[in-house]
């Protein structure tokens, strides 16, 4: 008989874990209350980002710190609620983002990042969603020589060390790109490795789609409650209890709250984001996603329109939506570029699921046999939930790993 596997969650890491054990022949069951891909795996920039070697560092020096107070500046916002909500993983965070532990955690981190072309290319090819995915780059946009020079020479280092491919745009190449771009706009980094996603909610339902054609079932319902029984595990939702012999936990941003029902206490917090679409000014045209590397917003010509996302916002999952964030954002993108009228009604609204050491937890919980976790990727759900469904598929069938798993252990806290 096959392994009975039910599945927490139905975004990028969800679905991902779900494909990878149906396709090696587990019955599984994929558990969430959206439709797949309808959650935070919605909003993402839709990027895989073969470049991000380097995770989000916690700002150290005091000129940056002193620039977040007042709270203005379009890459991160924060509500002093949120802080406090959050205060001992955000010190967490600070801490392990000291020159010695960010340099240790940047290999571990970005030998999941390596894996995540070659673990998104059999899932694109099994979803037959080739027509969402574009393998041209994205470029990374300055005003200012020096601050170009610098990440220049982080690139550098970055292709040294692991590979990443780019190319350094002046004015005029870049113009040759994008001719409708601001003219204070001096140069770019092109990075050459990345994929972008024209609708990333659409490619996780393709891949959601692929998991249904190989015989996996997704339940649409509410996730009322989760226990051990004797070797096996039950999970009661709105619709129906369901057994299984493995329980794969991938909440995302509820996941923490969810695991301490069972008794464990992740230092799980939120980086929360939005986004709009938008019209262009006829005859202007976006061809390539571009990021504002010193304002901190992209922009994304996607299926629905131009979509502007926006940096990290510091608050409680919860807290209702505050779109200043998005208002500042917008007032330099149209300086940038010649956006038209907004497309959307509102913003939406979404959470990137961050745990203070900046990598995610991916293997077996380590209280409870049979219950397998995956969440805390941070800003890169999108681009590492195939790597996370190989990865965790094959420390549930007990086969080595592609990589060493012991930085991602769910007991380093």
């Amino acid at each position: 008989m096959a392994c009975q596997t039910v599945v927490l969650g139905a975004g990028m890491v969800g679905v991902s874990i779900a494909w990878h054990l149906q396709q090696r022949g587990h019955q599984v069951t994929l558990v969430d209350r959206r439709q797949p891909g309808r959650e935070t795996s919605f909003g993402n920039a839709g990027i895989i980002q073969r470049e991000a070697v380097r995770p989000y560092p916690f700002p150290r020096d005091m000129k940056t710190i002193l620039s977040v107070l007042p709270n203005n500046r379009v890459d991160i916002r924060y509500r002093p609620a949120g802080m406090i909500n959050a205060a001992s993983p955000l010190l967490s965070y600070w801490h392990n983002s000291s020159s010695r532990l960010y340099k240790k955690i940047v290999p571990e981190y970005a030998s999941l990042i390596q894996l995540c072309l070659k673990t998104h290319a059999p899932m694109i090819e099994a979803a037959k969603a080739d027509h969402l995915v574009r393998r041209e780059g994205w470029l990374e946009i300055y005003r200012t020589p020096s601050k170009l020079y610098k990440r220049v020479k982080e690139a550098e280092e970055a292709r040294d060390l692991y590979g990443v491919q780019f190319s350094v745009l002046d004015r005029d190449t870049l113009v040759e790109k994008e001719p409708d771009i601001s003219s204070d706009i001096i140069g770019a980094i092109h990075w050459l490795d990345p994929w972008t996603v024209a609708d990333p909610g659409g490619l996780v339902a393709a891949y959601a789609e692929a998991f249904t054609q190989l015989g996996g079932r997704i339940l649409q319902t509410d996730i009322q409650g989760l226990k051990q029984q004797g070797e096996r595990w039950q999970v009661d939702t709105a619709a129906e209890c369901l057994e299984a012999d493995n329980v794969a936990v991938a909440l995302g941003p509820w996941a923490g709250s969810w695991m301490k029902g069972l008794g464990y206490h992740f230092p799980t917090f939120v980086k929360r984001g939005y986004h709009m679409h938008y019209a262009t000014q006829a005859p202007a045209k976006l061809h390539y996603w571009l990021m504002d590397a010193e304002v901190g917003y992209l922009l994304a010509p996607m299926n629905a329109g131009v979509r502007l996302t926006t940096g990290a916002e510091l608050d409680r999952l919860e807290s209702p939506a505050d779109e200043q964030q998005l208002g500042a954002a917008e007032k330099v993108a149209r300086s940038v570029f010649p956006l038209g009228e907004r497309r959307d009604a509102s913003a939406w609204k979404g959470a990137r699921p961050c745990l203070p050491d900046m990598k995610p937890v991916i293997g077996p919980a380590p209280k409870h046999r049979g219950l397998w976790l995956a969440f805390g990727h941070g800003h890169q759900g999108f681009t590492l939930g195939p790597a996370t469904g190989q990865l965790l598929a094959d420390m549930m069938e007990g086969k080595p790993t592609e990589i060493d798993m012991t930085p991602f252990r769910a007991d380093r806290f």
